[in-house]
């Protein structure tokens, strides 16, 4: 949890997990954990996005039925507010999800033969 919640390495804690706002450093800058191997991909942003876009999707049409705003409103609100919370919590769901990698050492999958 803290390494998702803080930014912070799974092996020794140290911060830097980011080289920019949501670009893994290739090693951390403490233990040398080659962080580029792992492999967090789009999945993170793919969950995210639909789990946020279905509460906007949901506070829109309250907005709508309480207060009944002209369209420019909601393209004021809701569009900052999307960009805002995925960018955010993606970047807690990428470093939980490389914790979670490293704590399970996770690997490709590979068929038995």
């Amino acid at each position: 949890m803290q390494a998702g919640l803080k930014g912070l390495c799974p092996r020794c804690g140290s911060s830097g997990l980011y080289a920019g706002l949501l670009r893994f450093v290739e090693r951390c800058p403490r233990c040398g954990l080659d962080i580029g191997s792992f492999n967090v991909g789009d999945g993170p942003a793919a969950f995210l996005t639909l789990i946020l876009g279905a509460l906007v999707v949901g506070l829109a049409i309250w907005l709508q039925l309480a207060v009944n705003p002209p369209w420019w409103v909601h393209v004021l609100v809701w569009i900052p507010f999307m960009i805002a919370t995925t960018i955010g919590s993606l970047r807690i769901a990428k470093a939980m999800l490389l914790a979670a990698e490293y704590r399970n050492a996770a690997q490709e999958g590979r068929v038995r033969e």
